[in-house]
């Protein structure tokens, strides 16, 4: 089947009895495809064999219960995400507790009422293709940032490090997880400009002269250039750390010259991740610096390049720092070029 077919969900419905089955068919069969299994077993290998968007599960079946499939399901990475709806005709607050204890999304009480399990269904899978949706805006910003980064890093490392250092930052910094969790993503796209400069001066193996490092600062105004009229919190933030990840505490960073907290917190945030990991890993003009001599110079700098109170709590979070260094290390010869 080509991508470009569009099919309708796949709901699988499980129940023992076969008119619980016949009337949830009557109901649902002009909207989705439907899977019956009439036994806990019956669904768990119609799951590995199909792809089953949701599940319309009964409790009280005479092999494994509702419960039990709905556990079983869970547990496996595969099908933890399918949503699972019980549909009982039980009406103890307690096995309900028990249900969305064990993961499920609803409740649907027999005798059904064909209005409220279309809408019922209609409703979840809606979230299922929200999360999906949410899944490939998160997979083209990732793969975004690793664009600009391919020029002088094919691995995409340094992204993937530089973010998660600036996540843990955020955190020590008091940011809540949520937001914590944009700034992981959006730092991705910090040097998103670095896709219009030109290899020759990006992968220069000697330092930049004056006309060539005026070129290297447009990076970061190109970066906010794309990423400019954001329709999203995510992209307005990633557009923010683009302009910003270059300013410096006393006012002599680029584009604008801001200073002190004038440069927005992801900025400042965004400036100490991306200069700890530059520092600290191997680039076509340089070598890579001992986390000793990086971390010096991040105190060196602190309150001239650094926001001061930053640093300090970088440094205290160094441990974990360092564990992100070694789980996400370069796996593959940098790129050079021809001297």
């Amino acid at each position: 089947m080509s991508l470009l077919e569009k099919t309708q969900p796949r709901v699988l419905i499980v129940d023992d009895e076969p008119a619980n089955l016949k009337v949830l068919r009557q109901v649902l069969q002009d909207s989705y495809r439907l899977s019956f299994a009439r036994s806990g077993e019956a669904a768990l290998e119609l799951l590995f064999k199909e792809d089953i968007d949701l599940i319309l599960l009964d409790i009280m079946m005479p092999d494994l219960t509702g419960f039990e499939v709905c556990e079983r399901v869970k547990s496996n990475p595969k099908t933890a995400r399918t949503p699972i709806i019980f549909v009982t005709a039980l009406k103890d607050t307690i096995d309900e507790e028990t249900g969305f204890k064990l993961g499920a999304v609803d409740y649907i009480t027999k005798p059904i009422v064909p209005a409220i399990v279309r809408a019922r269904v209609k409703t979840h899978l809606s979230l299922v293709q929200a999360d999906a949706l949410k899944e490939t805006q998160i997979d083209l910003i990732q793969r975004l940032g690793r664009a600009a980064e391919y020029k002088d890093n094919e691995t995409g490392m340094h992204v993937q490090r530089m973010s998660r250092y600036a996540y843990v930052l955020a955190v020590a910094a008091g940011i809540d997880e949520q937001t914590a969790n944009e700034l992981l993503l959006a730092a991705q796209m910090h040097d998103l400009g670095k896709i219009a400069i030109p290899d020759n001066i990006l992968l220069k193996p000697g330092r930049l002269d004056e006309t060539e490092f005026k070129q290297m600062k447009a990076h970061a105004q190109i970066g906010a250039d794309i990423l400019s009229n954001p329709q999203s919190q995510l992209v307005a933030l990633a557009r923010s750390i683009a302009i910003t990840h270059h300013e410096k505490w006393d006012g002599s960073g680029y584009p604008k010259g801001l200073r002190q907290k004038e440069i927005p917190l992801e900025g400042r945030i965004a400036a100490i991740a991306d200069v700890f990991d530059a520092l600290t890993s191997e680039r076509p003009y340089k070598k890579a610096w001992s986390v000793e001599d990086a971390v010096q110079l991040l105190q060196e700098e602190s309150g001239k390049h650094f926001d001061p109170d930053l640093v300090e709590l970088f440094i205290l979070e160094l441990p974990k720092i360092l564990e992100i260094k070694t789980k996400f290390a370069e796996q593959i010869q940098l790129k050079r070029i021809d001297s």
